[in-house]
């Protein structure tokens, strides 16, 4: 399966840097330059290129400027990641790309992926119980916690990925073996500068390598793909990336809170193949946030729709 990696995380000078509604005052950066790198030349076209005129690079200029205008039309600062795996001529293209931002619940996202490709390997049951404890509460969606209540791994993934349940997340974490081993995890995939769950920061690198990682089947494969996509497609918010992706499906996870609107998605069938596209607001809140990610997710499907035409 060909795929496409987009990342777009967008933030003000103060993170939110935690699941809860604790703020941090860590000033993060705010640059807006960006820069496009061909995805596609290998050892193996080296000779090639030698012997014959190398094709024009695609122009990204445009793209560029329209997502440095969303940006700076909306008043917040931002952070772009582009890993293009499919199609002709992929690129790479990063916007503070490294800079350190809260995950807010995407760290649920993590937790989610490292949940199925347990469940693939045949290392956890899905269908087994996990029972609450009252360290794991955090208000939410749901309010049938209590001692001695239990839930299958199904039902608390359901409700993590669709309403983003914050008990729910929690006793997923804690099930996983807590944030340590959720993290000593994601350090495994190829994150470099993450802290999900306790801190709960993260970077556009670092959930591109993670979403890149998971539809490339290296964390699962179809399995996992079988058991997470359901979770988190049709979810109580819809109105970020699925917004700008007409008539595909969108697999993603949200997170908002306070001024911070999240997220993190696969759009299954691009223009030009599946791509995943990961905002990440702070400074808006509400309508405003969901509206500058559905604008970057419509301007994403755009460009998409270029290279095939």
């Amino acid at each position: 399966m060909l795929t496409l990696v987009i990342v777009a995380l967008v933030t003000s000078p103060l993170i939110v840097a935690a699941h809860t509604n604790r703020r941090d005052t860590t000033s993060v950066s705010t640059a807006a330059s960006g820069s496009w790198t061909s995805a596609s030349s290998s050892a193996a076209g080296t000779s090639a290129m030698a012997a014959a005129p190398m094709a024009a690079a695609r122009d990204s200029s445009a793209l560029v400027a329209a997502l440095q205008q969303l940006v700076a039309d909306s008043g917040a600062a931002a952070g772009v990641t582009v890993v293009e795996l499919g199609g002709s001529d992929p690129l790479t293209w990063s916007l503070d790309g490294g800079a350190v931002f809260s995950a807010a619940s995407t760290y649920k996202l993590a937790a989610l992926i490292m949940e199925a490709q347990n469940i693939a390997s045949g290392s956890t049951d899905p269908n087994g119980l996990v029972c609450y404890q009252d360290s794991d509460y955090e208000a939410g969606w749901f309010d049938d916690y209590a001692a001695g209540a239990c839930f299958t791994r199904n039902e608390l993934a359901s409700r993590a990925a669709k309403q983003s349940d914050n008990t729910a997340g929690h006793m997923l974490v804690r099930d996983l073996g807590g944030s340590d081993a959720l993290n000593a995890w994601a350090v495994s995939v190829g994150t470099t500068a993450s802290a999900f769950f306790d801190g709960n920061t993260t970077t556009a690198s670092d959930l591109a390598v993670l979403w890149t990682a998971e539809a490339n089947g290296g964390l699962g494969g179809a399995s996992a793909q079988a058991w997470l996509y359901p979770l988190l497609t049709g979810t109580t918010t819809e109105a970020g990336v699925p917004a700008g992706a007409p008539g595909s499906t969108v697999v993603h996870k949200t997170g908002a809170i306070d001024a911070v609107e999240n997220d993190a998605a696969l759009v299954t069938a691009g223009p030009d193949g599946p791509y995943v596209l990961v905002v990440m607001t702070d400074g808006l809140g509400g309508s405003g946030g969901w509206g500058l990610i559905a604008s970057i997710s419509a301007t994403v499907w755009q460009t998409e729709e270029s290279r095939v035409r």
